[in-house]
């Protein structure tokens, strides 16, 4: 765990201090002076509940932007996990990710333990020489970087972005949607930012983890040879302990990533289960209009509550407020955990309740926060 010095360091010439996760962030209690220790990422809840002894229970976990409606797969026999993975259904996943993502070669994708774990293998496939982040973003990417003793930058300007990826072995990283924030970038754009990255002799990362339900994917660009695609599993089905993601690229950088990686990256489960879902089309759609009208709602129940809205992408809201610690701890007293950032006092993101009853209690927690 990198101590509280580390945590506080901030990039040069920027007001972000660097995540290092899963380190922890120390906050202020609102009652006293004891410092309060949150997780560096969402999840963890029932670390975070061991502050607040009296909150009811069950605890509603709206800290990670996991869509609520979970695939409803069919799990393997046990007898299934007596044996390791056969290449076949190995080759099988491939395909089904192809297929669902949009690219015509199967041997485009690489499969792994959620796409942390290809975040983390990504300083190993590209020999950069600097990494250029467009921030403030999820902290996985810094930390992957300057574990490998990358240089790393972090820009808020998609023109300071560009003006990076002119820099020979630069590595440029977006995250589209952006996490917290939902900021989109229009995929003409991104592609153009490719381009240039291939002429310099760098490469562009694009980290869609929330981008099944937008439309702006650079993925039918592929085969690229300065592009790499993240996709996650997890969040859009609703599994994230199935731990499945994937790193998609031109066939020999993902040949080279698969070399890396080694024997059995997936276990029997996540090939069965991604398999199935990736493949189950109408499943999605249906998903897909469910989760738009619950970032609808949500979004209308945070304006009703007064919270100014900053920014949202279908699977999280994020909301600017001036007592976002506050209001982050009145709702962990109700029960209800949500997401504070480090970098931003004043940020508090929120995903979709999972059933009626969870929606119910946020709506009373709100409702008490501005009789406040």
């Amino acid at each position: 765990m990198a101590d509280a010095g580390v945590r506080e360091k901030r990039q040069e010439g920027k007001g972000y201090p660097l995540q290092q996760a899963p380190a922890v962030s120390v906050l202020p209690s609102k009652t006293s002076s004891t410092p309060r220790h949150i997780p560096a990422h969402g999840g963890q809840v029932q670390k975070v509940m061991q502050m607040f002894a009296d909150a009811p229970q069950p605890y509603v976990d709206l800290s990670t932007g996991i869509s609520p409606f979970a695939y409803p797969a069919k799990l393997p026999d046990l007898s299934a996990l007596h044996t390791l993975p056969e290449e076949a259904e190995e080759a099988a996943l491939q395909h089904a990710a192809a297929m669902a993502y949009g690219i015509s070669d199967a041997s485009m994708v690489v499969a792994g333990g959620g796409s942390q774990s290809l975040i983390a293998l990504l300083p190993r496939v590209l020999k950069a020489e600097r990494a250029c982040i467009l921030g403030p973003t999820y902290s996985g990417h810094v930390q992957a970087w300057k574990q490998n003793g990358i240089s790393v930058s972090e820009v808020s300007a998609f023109a300071d972005l560009q003006s990076a990826a002119q820099q020979k072995n630069t590595v440029c990283i977006v995250c589209n949607p952006n996490n917290p924030d939902g900021r989109l970038i229009q995929a003409s754009h991104l592609l153009d930012l490719a381009n240039t990255c291939q002429a310099a002799g760098s490469w562009l990362v694009v980290d869609e983890a929330f981008a099944d339900m937008t439309g702006q994917s650079v993925v039918p660009a592929l085969p690229h040879p300065a592009l790499l695609v993240l996709r996650s599993f997890g969040k859009t089905y609703g599994l994230p302990g199935i731990r499945l993601g994937f790193l998609l690229a031109q066939p020999s950088m993902a040949a080279y990533a698969r070399d890396l990686l080694g024997s059995w990256p997936v276990s029997t489960i996540g090939l069965s289960v991604g398999c199935q879902a990736l493949q189950d089309r109408e499943w999605l759609r249906q998903a897909s209009t469910k989760l738009c009208a619950a970032s609808s709602r949500l979004k209308k129940l945070l304006t009703k509550s007064g919270l100014n809205h900053k920014g949202q992408a279908v699977l999280f809201e994020l909301v600017e407020c001036e007592r976002a610690t506050d209001l982050w701890q009145h709702l962990c007293q109700k029960g209800i955990v949500t997401r504070i950032f480090p970098y931003n006092a004043h940020w508090l993101r929120m995903g979709l309740p999972a059933s009626e009853q969870q929606w119910h209690r946020l709506e009373e927690a709100l409702q008490d926060w501005c009789a406040l």
